[in-house]
């Protein structure tokens, strides 16, 4: 396993899912840098690493720049920048990384069955999530001749510290009786990220309960 970069907001909980993939990656060897917009929380999980096989360093990113405009806007402008312009950006340092070293590999990008169905009441993150599975296709055909693989991942509600509190009006949503966890999000990442998944670019995978089958 070669290296990852696996990275969050602020405020958020241990064992959400950049946390659980940082922790499965480094499982399986991998060096895996760890981003958050306060670096104590990235430094709490890099901290984890080096018992479970892996290596790791953490580093401060905001991949925000939010412009100074009124507040309707301003938060449609916040969701689009962190949700949608920063996976361009990841994405963009990403390959020019993996380029200037020759180097293959795998990269996914985390999207959300809002990315596949709408949502009301959430027009900004639904548009950011369809994005991201737009710019996951059209990278993973820019970049399918340099042996450098784009997908992503569309969860549906899993259980974090995110939505405590709407749990119980989020539950039937997904047939199979119950919340996503931040593991089974980490695992499908993972596979994206192996050899074992050499063929597979340019898609979407759900992980999502039966959520978008209804």
């Amino acid at each position: 396993m070669r290296g990852f970069e696996a990275s969050s907001r602020a405020h958020r909980e241990p064992l959400q899912a950049g946390t659980a993939t940082a922790r499965q990656l480094a499982t399986e060897g991998a060096a895996v840098v760890v981003s958050d917009i306060v670096v104590a929380h990235a430094e709490s999980v890099a901290k984890q690493i080096p018992a479970l096989k892996g290596r790791a360093i953490a580093v401060a990113a905001d991949v925000t720049n939010e412009s100074q405009v009124s507040a309707e806007l301003a938060q449609w402008q916040l969701i689009l920048s962190v949700n949608l312009t920063g996976v361009f950006l990841g994405l963009k340092h990403a390959v020019r990384a993996m380029k200037a070293g020759n180097r293959k590999g795998s990269i996914v990008n985390v999207a959300s069955i809002l990315g596949l169905v709408g949502f009301a009441n959430a027009a900004a993150y639904t548009a950011s999530k369809h994005g991201v599975m737009g710019l996951t296709k059209s990278a993973a055909l820019e970049l399918a001749k340099t042996g450098i693989r784009v997908n992503a991942v569309a969860p549906a509600f899993i259980k974090t510290p995110l939505i405590a509190g709407v749990e119980d009006a989020v539950l039937p949503l997904h047939p199979v009786g119950r919340l996503g966890t931040p593991e089974e999000v980490a695992a499908l990442i993972c596979f994206l990220a192996a050899d074992e998944a050499s063929f597979l670019t340019g898609a979407s995978y759900l992980v999502d309960g039966a959520y978008v089958a209804q």
